[in-house]
Parts: C-alpha cells; sequence; structure tokens
C-alpha cells in the first residue's frame, strides 16, 4: 500500500488529527505514523501495536533526550548525519522534534557543509530514499513518474528539484544530489513548519561528466555524459509542463544547477509558473538583508552605495539584481541603479568589450572607456585590486571561490577612504572564503561591517566581542516558500524577494559594536514566519495571490506543522499491512 494512503491528515491546525488506514506493524513502518515507545497503552489496543513494543511508554521529550545523547555518540559529521537520517527515516515527529530543538547545531549537518559529504558518498551509502528520480533518457515516463509519488493535486506544496551540476562547492554529482533536496526540505519544516507531506525531492538525471562516479560500478544514474543543448531543454520543459498538470499548486524550487542554465532557467518559467531558485534569488535576498542592516546602521541608503562584486556567477548576479530592484525601491531609475555597481567574473572587470560573457552579466557591464584613464597593475586586464583602488566601493562582495583574494593590501587601502565598509566574503565552505573575519577586522581597526557565506566564531578584538552574521539561505527561503503555500501564490515576484530580503533586516538591531548584521539560526521559526507574511502581503499587492488573508500573522501560524504527536483516528476500513 502506497504510504500516502496509509493515513489522511484531516483539516485543523498543524496537522494535529490524522486518520489511520492501517493496523499494526505497518504503523511502525510509516514514519509519519510511527512514534515508538510513545504510543499509549490505549493507543495500542486501538491501532493493533500489543505486544509489537516494549510495555513502558517514553513521553516525546524523553524519546528527543535519548535522540540527543545517540547523535553525541557519534563522533565525525557523517556518523551524525547517519544517524539523524536513519531517525527521519524511522519518525518523523521525532526527527523534527530533535533537529528543531538543536537547530544551530544539528543544520550544518542536515544541510551544509556536511550534505555535501553524503552527496559525494551517495552511491555508497545508499539506502532508503523518498524521491522522484526522472530519466532524460526516458521522458515519457515523466507524468507516470511524478503521479507514482502517489500525492494528489492538493497535496503538495513545493517541488525541490536539482540536475545536480552545481552541488555546493563539488560541482557536477549525478544522482547523488537529490540529497541536497532531502536537505532543503529539512529546513524548510524545521525552519518555516512546511507540513514534511506536502513536498517532493526530484532528481533529474541528465548524465554526468564525474568520470569517477561513470566508473564507479556502484553509482546508481545514468552512465553516459550528461546532456545538454536543445535536448535537455526539452526535457526540462517536460518536466515543468508534467509538473504544472500532477501539481498544479506547487511552487517548483530550482536548486544547484549549474551556472550556464540557473539564471537562463529561470527566466525562462518565472512568468509562467511559480518558481524559485535559491541559489539566484534565496542568496540574493539574504546578502541583500545583512546590507541592508549595515547600511541603516551606517545612516544611510543602499541607493548611495557602490557596491563591487568579485564573482559575478549565479550568485553574484542574483545579488546585484535585487539590490539593483532595491534601489530602485528607493527612488533611484534603472540605469542610474545598474551604475552603482562593478561585477567581475575570472576574467577581471566586466565591461562592454569583454570576451565570453553570459547573457545574465552583461546589464552590469561597464562602459570600456571608464577604465581607460585608471591606474591598473597589469595592462590589458582589470583587476579585482585595480577596482577596489580606483571605485572605493562601500560594499565589497565575493562570490568568486577563490580564497585570500580581499588581501591585506587591498583591504587596507579600502578602508583608509572608507570609514565603515561593508565586507561580505561569502564563498564557501570555509576554505574558499575570500578572507577571514578576524583579518578583516584587524585590517580595518575593526571598522569593518561583515557577513560571512561559512559560519566563523566572534572575533574578540580590543575587548569587543564581534558577532559574524552567516548569510545562510536558510533566513529566507523556507518563509518564503511558507508565504507561497499560505496566499497560494501563483508566481515569485521581484516584489516578494525583496520583501523577504527586507523583512529579514527588519529583526536586526545594531546597538553596539560587534552587533551581527542578521538574526540568529537559533530564532529562525521566527524569522520564517515573519519573511512568510511579509512575503504574502507583496504576493497580494503584485496580484499572485490566490487566497486573500484575513489575519496574516494567525494564518501563517496556523499552516506552520508542529513536530508534536497527532491524535490517531483509526478508519473503520482500516487494514493490516503486517505482510508487507
Amino acid at each position: 500500500m502506497p504510504e500516502q494512503r496509509r493515513y489522511e491528515v484531516l483539516p485543523g491546525n498543524h496537522g494535529s488529527r490524522v486518520k489511520v488506514k492501517i493496523r499494526g506493524r505497518g504503523i511502525l513502518r510509516t514514519p509519519r505514523l510511527n512514534r515508538g515507545t510513545a504510543f499509549t497503552s490505549e493507543e495500542r489496543e486501538l491501532l493493533g501495536l500489543v505486544g509489537l513494543l516494549p510495555t513502558g511508554v517514553t513521553p516525546i521529550d524523553a524519546q528527543v533526550h535519548r535522540a540527543y545523547e545517540q547523535f553525541l555518540e557519534a563522533r565525525l559529521p557523517m556518523a551524525k548525519f547517519r544517524r539523524l537520517a536513519a531517525l527521519r527515516d524511522r519518525n518523523t515527529v521525532l526527527f523534527y522534534r530533535l533537529i528543531s530543538e538543536h537547530l544551530e547545531e544539528m543544520m550544518p549537518i542536515v544541510y551544509t557543509p556536511t550534505i555535501g559529504d553524503a552527496i559525494e558518498q551517495f552511491s555508497r551509502q545508499f539506502t532508503r530514499l523518498d524521491g522522484v528520480f526522472l530519466s532524460i533518457d526516458s521522458p515519457d515516463a515523466i507524468e507516470e513518474s511524478l503521479r507514482a509519488s502517489g500525492r494528489t493535486a492538493e497535496d503538495v506544496d513545493i517541488i525541490v528539484v536539482t540536475d545536480s551540476e552545481g552541488i555546493l562547492g563539488i560541482g557536477d554529482q549525478g544522482v547523488g544530489g537529490i540529497l541536497i533536496c532531502h536537505g532543503k526540505m529539512s529546513l524548510y519544516t524545521a525552519a518555516a513548519g512546511v507540513d514534511p507531506d506536502r513536498m517532493i525531492a526530484v532528481g533529474l538525471d541528465v548524465g554526468t561528466d564525474n568520470l569517477g562516479l561513470l566508473n564507479d560500478d556502484l553509482y546508481p544514474g545514468l552512465r553516459h555524459a550528461r546532456v545538454r543543448g536543445r535536448r535537455y531543454d526539452e526535457f526540462v520543459e517536460a518536466f515543468v509542463a508534467a509538473a504544472q498538470r500532477v501539481f498544479p499548486r506547487a511552487m517548483i524550487h530550482w536548486e544547484d544547477f549549474g551556472a550556464a542554465n540557473a539564471h537562463r532557467i529561470l527566466t525562462r518559467y518565472r512568468d509562467e509558473v511559480c518558481t524559485f531558485n535559491d541559489d539566484v534569488q534565496g542568496t540574493a535576498a539574504v546578502v541583500g538583508a545583512a546590507a541592508l542592516a549595515a547600511v541603516r546602521a551606517k545612516g544611510e541608503r543602499l541607493r548611495d552605495q557602490r557596491i563591487v562584486v568579485h564573482g559575478a556567477g549565479t550568485a553574484g548576479v542574483g545579488i546585484a539584481d535585487l539590490m539593483r530592484d532595491m534601489m530602485a525601491g528607493e527612488g533611484l531609475d534603472d540605469e542610474a541603479a545598474h551604475e552603482r555597481f562593478w561585477c567581475l567574473n575570472s576574467r577581471g572587470l566586466i565591461t562592454d568589450t569583454s570576451t565570453g560573457v553570459r547573457d545574465f552579466q552583461r546589464p552590469y557591464a561597464r562602459p570600456a572607456a571608464e577604465v581607460e584613464g585608471w591606474e591598473v597593475q597589469h595592462r590589458g586586464t582589470v583587476s579585482l585590486g585595480d577596482v577596489v583602488r580606483n571605485v572605493r566601493p562601500t560594499i565589497l562582495i565575493g562570490t568568486s571561490g577563490q580564497p585570500g583574494s580581499f588581501t591585506e593590501a587591498m583591504i587596507r587601502d579600502l578602508a583608509a577612504h572608507v570609514h565603515q565598509p561593508i565586507i561580505m566574503p561569502l564563498s564557501n565552505p570555509t576554505a574558499l572564503a575570500e578572507a577571514t573575519p578576524a583579518d578583516l577586522l584587524d585590517w580595518t581597526d575593526g571598522r569593518a561591517l561583515l557577513a560571512t557565506g561559512s559560519p566563523f566564531d566572534p572575533v574578540l578584538r580590543d575587548d569587543v566581542e564581534y558577532t559574524i552574521a552567516q548569510a545562510n539561505n536558510a533566513l529566507v527561503f523556507p518563509g518564503l516558500g511558507l508565504g507561497v503555500a499560505v496566499c497560494g501564490a501563483t508566481r515569485v515576484t521581484d516584489r516578494m524577494i525583496a520583501a523577504a530580503a527586507q523583512a529579514v533586516a527588519s529583526m536586526v538591531r545594531i546597538r553596539t559594536a560587534g552587533a551581527p548584521l542578521l538574526p540568529k539560526i537559533s530564532d529562525l521559526r521566527r524569522v520564517s514566519a515573519t519573511v512568510a507574511i511579509a512575503v504574502a502581503k507583496a504576493a497580494a499587492d503584485d496580484g499572485v495571490a490566490a487566497i486573500e488573508l484575513e489575519n496574516p500573522v494567525q494564518d501563517v501560524f496556523d499552516r506552520m506543522w508542529q513536530p508534536v504527536y497527532p491524535e490517531l483516528l483509526l478508519d473503520a476500513e482500516a487494514e493490516s499491512a503486517d505482510g508487507e
């Protein structure tokens, strides 16, 4: 019996009542229903569980304590990941209760950076996995595969999909990239209360250029090079069309697509379906929030900043696009807003005579004549150092993946002309950061306002403890997905992304030196609810909300699934699933 038919979540707050359609061992094998030794004596009688569990009844708080002790017993991150994955596959409520109570500690395990190690080991660690795998060699099976998930048109709010080409900092990982979808879904639930049953992970298997995978006997994906061009586009289009037919109310969340496809796919579909790219829009929103909080702390406006983006790829240009829109919201016209940005790719500053520039980068190309009078280190190219020296940016953003590219000489020169430079070395993992917070504070005499892509410990300098804000997308995408679901948004608009950034920034109060530019990860549930309310309001303002919210605070709160054991009601025609 498909798992989704084993029970029915009844209407009401937080999924607190569930009609059970099976009895006996089948309940213990269904993660959403199973609660192990927390079943009461009455529930065991009702559900046919007498004799299938130890006699004692363990309340959920004690179960959380035991699960946490087991988590701590695992020494290495991957061992911790496997412990949590096993718990998730056994008991949905307990898994989310545990990580919700220890979110700051466990997020690096269920999400980055440990999820990257799990993806690399996917072929050898393959176990139970809930997801839909679509093959480019079998495009006619797309709709059948989506329907095989057992969900109906009313059952799905979010589809998280990847083609696994740009996984974190490790690149093409073939079908193993579907685990990044699971990491995202874990945060959608833990941070924003999106019902875990109302999401689907989808892997688009288009082959892989990873020779290690192609030569691995255990690799479970297609054994040919990654398909590109028209056939790839037709496959993606077939997926989008099928997803719209099967799950017409679901937001499609694109995750870790390669730079050549991420912007292109988002641009292709954003005006036709409800779609969102976290690497482009989510990253932009959280960085935009940090920039907005920092600018406000200085008593300035975003529209007046000079912004250098080192690494104008998927994330870097997404950040520039959102900040440009936010400047427009402050009254700056589009042309003037573009003039506030200097973007660099691997060849240096992008100008209107640069070669190898992608379409999504072209709006930020500077006039070549502008740099003709600049003093540059090497004639024929304009490096980051050249740009910083000539532009004197007030905001310096790193999305380059080039460790140490924010040098001491560069930052000291910048700090000599900008009293409180806003500096964001966003490349992750930590080893790829453009500079460390400790160095940046040293080189600016403690004046820099910082946000990083990777987590860093606080820095103590001159008796001031600087808490380093992590520009983690988890501050944005869970709340955005929740807001879309609550209001039934048919599109994700630029206004909704900007609203998410402004909502996060509104929760920051910088009253003392060393205060962080972003909210704490431990406060994610409140952050996500705040973002959801702002996103739903922006959707209504843009005319893309299908549901009018009478009381946004209550409507959002009521939609947030809570990790508590629900009341189980036995269906009169419940059948035994013991023989599975």
